[in-house]
């Protein structure tokens, strides 16, 4: 069994993988001041429960944009599994090109391209929907085209919140027009078809650059599943595009 984790600036992703199969998925809230023994035996309690403790975890990756919290990370696995988690790094096996245009791309961002060209080939464009949106382009060929990162959308909620005293924090979820009769409907009207045209003129962009309309549309993240409810944009959403691009890394690099 494999177990990939996931690290972004709000949560950590945790996944058992069995071969090609997801059998179980965590998620904790990402927290600098977490110890090795705090992280290890959650994670411990976790893995044995579905059946996959010391022993039986084979191996383990991270790919991680906190760096501050890689410390305690990679010290839990080894010292609860008795494993050497492999890092996610540009230097690996990627199957794609990242030599030009993606010098400071971040872990995560990488792992999305090496799963989106693997499954469904170039030129592929990769939303994520996290604590940060980011489009990433790869051509036809593999080659990293160029990468946008835009305020996270839960981002910008919160700061309209904290700014507008009249503005209660609302729920994250599309009304059914954009005809509204609520505040609570004018604020997700304004949150989520906002972050839909934001996502539609990029995506016209970057096919600009790439030279054809036919493109393949990835959405991943957290609110990817709600966005699709209102518009057509995306051809794939795929929640678990990063676990399943650090199994795929694993499988390229054991």
């Amino acid at each position: 069994m494999l177990l990939v984790v996931d690290v972004g600036n709000t949560n950590i992703v945790l996944g058992l993988y069995e071969g090609p199969s997801l059998l179980r998925l965590w998620r904790m809230g990402t927290r600098h001041n977490q110890t090795s023994d705090e992280m290890g035996a959650m994670m411990r309690s976790w893995l044995t429960h579905e059946g996959a403790g010391r022993g039986v975890l084979e191996a383990a990756i991270v790919s991680s944009v906190v760096p501050d919290i890689m410390y305690s990370l990679t010290n839990a696995i080894r010292r609860y599994f008795d494993i050497e988690p492999m890092i996610v790094s540009r230097e690996m096996k990627l199957g794609v090109n990242l030599d030009t245009g993606s010098r400071e791309l971040g872990a995560d961002r990488i792992v999305n391209c090496v799963a989106a060209y693997a499954k469904f080939g170039g030129p592929v464009i990769i939303i994520d929907y996290g604590t940060a949106t980011t489009y990433d382009a790869m051509a036809a060929d593999g080659r990293f085209v160029t990468g946008v990162t835009a305020p996270g959308i839960k981002i910008s909620a919160d700061a309209l919140f904290s700014r507008a005293a009249l503005l209660g924090k609302v729920e994250l979820v599309l009304p059914p027009s954009i005809v509204v009769s609520t505040t609570t409907e004018s604020v997700q009207a304004g949150i989520l078809y906002g972050a839909i045209g934001q996502s539609e003129h990029i995506i016209k962009l970057i096919k600009q650059a790439l030279g054809t309309e036919k493109v393949t549309v990835v959405a991943t993240g957290g609110l990817a599943h709600t966005l699709a409810k209102g518009c057509d944009l995306f051809d794939h959403v795929e929640p678990s595009l990063t676990l399943e691009g650090l199994r795929m890394l694993h499988e390229m690099n054991h």
